[in-house]
């Protein structure tokens, strides 16, 4: 609820604090004290437009706070939009909400939400939680179509029903958009296969192997020197085992020093060690004289194999300059290749499984929403009826209510029968309240009833209708006297404390009629000085004897008469209240 407005430097008030009650609170005084400024001042905290003009002559700002007591329910409604906002109220202060608009002569505005700055559509959407005033259109949610449909849900007790069918299809459009997207991105996964299936296929049949390339230049280095090869391996044959000229061999010249050596070794025995080091030799040259010829013998000039080793080693060098990669991570990448192939070229199952998931919710969400709507419509009856009797209450006898359902075509709808209905979080119903206040007149939407007085009763008999389902703690209602006598304004202010009464609701009321301020559980006077030449705003919480005083003037009579008068208005309330 609101519990404090502050206000300084606004049109003719210099500074005005009201403490306000939880429930019924009324505005009295004469035409011109300031009645209206006081809500137009609110109405800069609600996110309406600034103007220069509300700066009070001779300041250069003018400022309006307002403090709100938050419930745990309209905290918990709150609290999603002010973290997104990073607005998240210090611990222990959840339940307080202070709102300040400062409007400065030069045209610059600032809004705060608990002393940090927010846009004015911010403000706004907070507002819109807090106060519903009747008389600013802008902040009158029931000329809102949009919220006619959650009244009536409140109203009906559907907000079970209506819960969860917004979570199936919360749910539809989640497979919806994966599905969106699947399908978006087909002829992009067809390349991508056609891609991955080339590549995967040409290293596969490339065959690597990630040792393959040193051994097959070692190949090639033999076979592309063939000829220095041979005729080496030759040379050292002829070294070791010697020429057909018969000129002497390495083996032949160790074998004439190892018998030089055995002779030696004969006569001294210290030469033993030498004997064995040349026979060592002699074995080891041997040898090497047998694995040269082998060697040799091996050796074969093969220029086809020489080709494809060259071919081989180009292939290679090819695929590590076409992936960028050496042969491991070449092979690597295939495998990586593989497991990405065999993830995408399952997407067409898969948007086959989504379709049917698809199509089965859209049919559950089509049986949700046929029985929501039955429920609305006999809930929407009985609220017709109970707002039709509040105006005949409110000396508004002729007047007819009804709740209009309307449903659209949608190819992409859920299925109805035969047809295909549009559809979202809240079912299939686009739901408007009509009125015709006038006999003969057709039913019109609620936003087309003239302003005045029987709008003002026609939003009371909807508020008073509709007061278990109206989560707006504050509700203002301006100008809801004009065109109503007094003995209807018995009536309104007896509906206006009883629907303060409820619990649910704080409600203020700007009036001139003395039989509805009767009813009010606090009653502010307002009022008009001049004071060293300027003009000002006075607000006055009246006692007992003070609302006597206040009421017998609004009356307009003088004397103990109208002091009998505003008495017996003051009891008749009284015994209204103690009665109900």
């Amino acid at each position: 609820m609101l519990s404090e407005l502050y206000i300084r430097d606004f049109a003719i008030i210099d500074e005005l604090r009201l403490q306000f009650s939880f429930g019924f609170n009324v505005l009295t005084g004469e035409t011109g004290a300031g009645k209206s400024i006081i809500l137009d001042s609110l109405g800069l905290i609600l996110g309406e437009r600034a103007d220069t003009s509300m700066v009070r002559a001779g300041c250069d700002r003018a400022l309006v706070e307002a403090t709100f007591e938050l419930t745990p329910a309209l905290q918990q409604l709150l609290s999603p939009l002010l973290a997104e906002q990073g607005l998240e109220p210090e611990e222990g202060a959840e339940d307080v909400l202070l709102l300040a608009r400062e409007i400065r002569s030069n045209g610059r505005s600032l809004c705060r939400l608990n002393g940090a700055t927010i846009t004015l559509g911010i403000m706004r959407e907070v507002g819109d939680h807090l106060v519903d005033i009747h008389g600013q259109g802008e902040h009158l949610s029931l000329l809102r179509p949009r919220a006619h449909r959650p009244l009536l849900d409140a109203f009906a007790g559907l907000q079970e029903e209506v819960l969860a069918l917004s979570h199936e299809v919360g749910t539809l459009r989640a497979v919806q958009r994966e599905l969106a997207a699947l399908r978006r991105d087909a002829d992009r996964v067809a390349q991508r296969i056609d891609y991955l299936t080339f590549q995967v296929t040409e290293i596969e049949a490339a065959n690597l192997s990630p040792d393959e390339e040193d051994g097959l230049r070692e190949e090639r280095a033999r076979l592309a020197n063939m000829e220095q090869l041979m005729r080496g391996a030759s040379e050292a044959i002829v070294l070791l085992d010697g020429r057909e000229d018969e000129s002497p061999a390495l083996t032949d010249l160790l074998g004439q020093l190892e018998q030089v050596a055995s002779d030696l070794a004969g006569l001294d025995a210290g030469m033993s060690d030498w004997l064995e080091q040349l026979q060592n030799l002699v074995y080891a040259m041997t040898d090497l004289a047998r694995d040269i010829r082998r060697y040799r013998e091996a050796l074969e000039y093969d220029p086809d194999r020489l080709a494809f080793l060259e071919e081989r080693l180009e292939l290679i060098h090819r695929f590590r300059r076409k992936y960028s990669r050496d042969v491991i991570d070449i092979l690597t990448y295939a495998d990586e290749a593989r497991r990405e192939l065999a993830d995408i070229s399952h997407s067409d199952e898969k948007i086959r499984r989504l379709a049917r998931r698809e199509t089965e919710a859209l049919a559950l969400i089509g049986e949700l929403a046929v029985a929501l709507s039955a429920k609305r419509q006999a809930a929407a009856d009985r609220l017709a009826a109970e707002i039709v009797a509040e105006l005949a209450d409110l000396r508004m006898p002729e007047v007819r209510f009804a709740v209009d359902f309307q449903r659209a075509q949608d190819e992409a709808g859920v299925p109805v029968g035969e047809e295909r209905l549009a559809f979202d979080e809240s079912g299939i119903d686009r739901i408007e309240f009509l009125i015709s206040a006038n006999p003969g007149e057709p039913l019109r939407p609620l936003a087309r009833v003239a302003s005045g007085g029987e709008t003002a009763r026609i939003m009371l008999a909807l508020k008073t209708a509709l007061a278990r389902g109206d989560n707006t703690p504050t509700l203002i209602f301006d100008e809801i006297d004009q065109g109503i006598g007094g003995r209807v304004g018995d009536i309104v202010g007896r509906k206006l404390w009883g629907l303060a009464r409820l619990g649910s609701h704080q409600v203020i009321v700007v009036t001139h009629l003395p039989q509805l301020a009767g009813y009010a559980d606090v009653h502010f006077q307002v009022a008009k000085e001049v004071k060293e030449g300027r003009t000002r705003t006075l607000v006055h919480n009246l006692d007992g004897p003070g609302r006597v005083e206040e009421l017998a003037a609004m009356l307009g009579t003088v004397g103990p008469n109208a002091a009998r008068g505003a008495e017996a208005i003051l009891r008749q309330a009284s015994a209204v209240k103690h009665a109900a």
